[in-house]
């Protein structure tokens, strides 16, 4: 079937051209106009992806993107006509998985969704769970839990500790985990990382401003501690 996607815009024209675009790649797109309207057919119906423009005549695009992350893991695409740095990371700490800035051709945006849905539905090759300190990470499963009780990760969070956890002690370049959880090289943003880096560690850490589990190693990348814990086959 038709992977859905779900459009916020309150352009009509954009809107409209964009759906198009998208429908003729083969995806199936629901319209929205207004971030409420989005929000309700949301409601009415599973979508494989959500994307919302950051400037709506409503409620706002952050706005948007946090109501959506208290009810769907939805992986979610910010659309936005600002470069400023502040609005981008905003709206990724807002719960956005990637964002792009218009003007954009059609083209690259569904190759933007097909990577993050291809990495948002990939199986983990790895057949045993790590456990460091009262984390344990069980990829086959798609279930972490932190001192028995389920830790909620949106799909982007999850690949992203998976990632950490393939290789517990070994420190992963911004650059590989862009590769590996969204599928970019060197055109990719490193912002993206970092701040699902900083809403991961939210979830997993006893306390975020010093890490214990996913350490940062400064001037190269992040890595899962190991001395915490161990790898346990399935």
């Amino acid at each position: 079937m038709p992977r859905s996607v779900l459009f916020i815009e309150d352009d009509e024209r954009i809107r409209r051209a964009v759906a198009m675009a998208l429908r003729g790649d083969g995806f199936d797109v629901t319209e929205s106009g207004t971030g409420e309207d989005g929000l309700f057919a949301l409601a009415e119906r599973d979508v494989d992806i959500v994307l919302v423009d950051i400037m709506l005549p409503d409620i706002d695009g952050f706005e948007v993107c946090r109501q959506i992350r208290r009810r769907s893991d939805a992986p979610v695409i910010m659309v936005t006509a600002m470069t400023d740095s502040h609005d981008v990371v905003a709206g990724l700490e807002a719960g956005a998985d990637d964002y792009i800035t218009k003007p954009f051709v059609a083209k690259e945006l569904s190759a933007r969704i097909r990577a993050l849905l291809r990495r948002t539905n990939a199986s983990s090759q790895r057949t045993s769970s790590v456990v460091t300190g009262a984390l344990e990470i069980s990829p086959q499963q798609g279930v972490v839990t932190r001192q028995g009780e389920p830790v909620n990760l949106t799909h982007t969070e999850f690949r992203l500790l998976c990632e950490l956890a393939s290789e517990p002690g070994r420190v992963l370049t911004r650059e590989e985990l862009l590769e590996r959880v969204w599928g970019y090289d060197y055109f990719g943003d490193e912002r993206l990382v970092d701040v699902h880096i900083r809403r991961l560690r939210t979830k997993v850490e006893d306390d975020p401003s010093q890490p214990t589990v996913v350490m940062t190693v400064r001037g190269i990348g992040y890595r899962l501690a190991p001395e915490h814990g161990t790898s346990t086959s399935d």
